[in-house]
């Protein structure tokens, strides 16, 4: 079974930064891309960005240049380091597999990391 433990969320002041971690489980992790993905407010869940196993990466444009996507093919764990964080970023933050550039994921959801960009 697959499982995806996301952490690292928290309450920041616009212009700061945070980094989220994904420790996830149950799968040959290096073989897979992986994705980052948010859901504010009553809005739908957006894939925010992706890396493949090749650590090739790529971004929605709202947060281009401002994230950067990684990955421990060691500890099986994704991070996101999110700087110059908006108002608008605020959300809950999701890891999943990728199912093509779609806001889908592989596998069920986690509990996800809350974002609060507030001053």
């Amino acid at each position: 079974q697959v499982h995806l433990v996301e952490s690292g969320g928290g309450l920041v002041q616009p212009g700061g930064s945070l980094r989220l971690s994904c420790a996830a489980s149950g799968i040959n992790f290096r073989l897979y891309a992986m994705a980052w993905y948010r859901q504010a407010p009553g809005n739908q869940r957006e894939l925010v960005a992706t890396i493949t196993a090749g650590h090739a990466t790529n971004y929605t444009d709202s947060v281009q240049g401002r994230a950067t996507i990684s990955r421990d093919n060691v500890w099986n764990r994704v991070y996101l380091q999110m700087n110059s964080l908006k108002p608008e970023d605020t959300a809950v933050y999701y890891c999943n597999v990728p199912v093509g550039p779609s806001s889908n994921g592989r596998y069920g959801w986690g509990r996800g990391t809350r974002v609060t960009v507030s001053s």
